[in-house]
């Protein structure tokens, strides 16, 4: 399997890629993982720290809030290896998106605070920005005096329980803002249920939570652009994520089929297994590919060519994960449908990272209709 296949002149991303499979070797994804779907937990701080130490948690935050300033490319290539070792602490959630909303508020002390904690690992700004729908659906807010009160709910925020603050879309006198709330203000009640992976989505209500003003941390036509960009960019690394996922679930059952041996023939050898090895192989190829161009499309600049690529290349990727941890699971036989086989944890963090900003069928009627706005 080829993977990403992006300029890579001076060994950088090689590089980056190559330190996410030394942390796998230590960390090993799969058993990070069943261990936190015991625990019911939501993050795994331990690993969330090391990953911190790695540099991983500021990559794309510009150089002046204490960031890496590096771009598309370095970020595809680890949420594509953290794919690939099944590594499910919510990178693109927690890093990735609240990340773009940092970068697009405002210069100021709260944001100064919240970009450094980001990347030591010691601040979980979580985004609460959704409705019921997945759609934005900013709380009630109400100015007064030197300070903000809120009041609403949303849903889908991902490490709800180990947040320290929520970055919340909120709406006041007809104009968005957006806010960094306490985990542990007045008022806010954090309601979290597992999901397919073991992850933990939550209901965040918040019931008159009072503010400081100076919690504000942008307002105006600002929020809705640095919200876009980080719905775009987040769907990319999911995209990208998703292709790790198809790329090492291939790699796992091509493995399990020339070892595996059924009446005295390793299961390998038969013309059908090899042939839906290789309709899984062109699925992760193209998905691969869909991911690269979107890289690269977004890399000349924004504007509708860059948001048609991330459209497609989360459609394809999400459906190339999914489509192709199913069918590895039945090549892998019973033993694939248990939870001590791997290969299961691959198909169900395929199917959540694929809901996640927006299924394939939903991506696709945005792209048709971006497509003929613009004829």
């Amino acid at each position: 399997m080829t993977g990403l296949i992006l300029d890579d002149e001076d060994g950088g991303l090689a590089l980056l890629h190559d330190s996410v499979a030394g942390f796998a070797a230590r960390h090993p994804g799969p058993a990070a993982f069943r261990k936190r779907r015991a625990a019911g937990a939501d993050l795994d701080r331990d690993t969330w720290a090391k990953m911190a130490e790695a540099g991983w948690l500021g990559l794309m935050l510009p150089e002046e809030l204490g960031g890496a300033g590096l771009g598309l490319p370095e970020q595809a290539v680890l949420s594509e290896a953290l794919g690939r070792a099944l590594v499910t602490e919510p990178l693109a959630q927690l890093s990735v998106f609240a990340g773009m909303l940092l970068a697009g508020a405002n210069a100021g002390t709260e944001r100064a605070r919240l970009a450094e904690g980001l990347i030591a690992g010691s601040v979980i700004a979580a985004p609460a920005w959704q409705g019921r729908k997945g759609a934005p659906a900013p709380v009630e807010a109400r100015v007064s005096g030197d300070g903000i009160t809120l009041s609403g709910r949303v849903e889908f925020v991902s490490a709800a329980q180990s947040a320290t603050d929520f970055l919340v879309l909120a709406r006041s006198g007809g104009e968005d803002i957006l806010l960094s709330v306490p985990a542990d203000a007045a008022g806010v009640t954090v309601d979290a249920h597992p999901t397919l992976d073991g992850t933990m989505l939550a209901a965040v209500s918040f019931d008159g939570t009072r503010v400081a003003a100076d919690r504000q941390l942008a307002g105006g036509n600002s929020v809705g652009t640095a919200l876009d960009r980080a719905i775009a960019v987040t769907r990319l690394m999911l995209a990208a994520e998703m292709a790790g996922i198809a790329t090492r679930a291939i790699e796992e059952t091509a493995a399990y089929t020339i070892e595996r041996v059924q009446f005295g023939k390793r299961i390998a050898s038969s013309q059908v297994v090899q042939h839906r090895l290789v309709d899984m192989w062109a699925d992760a190829e193209f998905a691969n590919a869909a991911v690269v161009h979107a890289v690269e499309t977004c890399a000349e600049g924004q504007g509708l060519p860059a948001d048609l690529a991330v459209l497609a290349a989360k459609a394809r990727a999400g459906d190339a994960a999914v489509s192709i941890t199913r069918r590895a699971i039945h090549l892998h036989g019973a033993m694939g449908f248990t939870d001590d086989c791997d290969i299961g944890l691959f198909m169900k963090r395929a199917v959540a990272l694929n809901a996640t900003l927006g299924q394939p069928e939903e991506l696709r009627l945005q792209f048709v209709a971006r497509e003929r706005v613009a004829a």
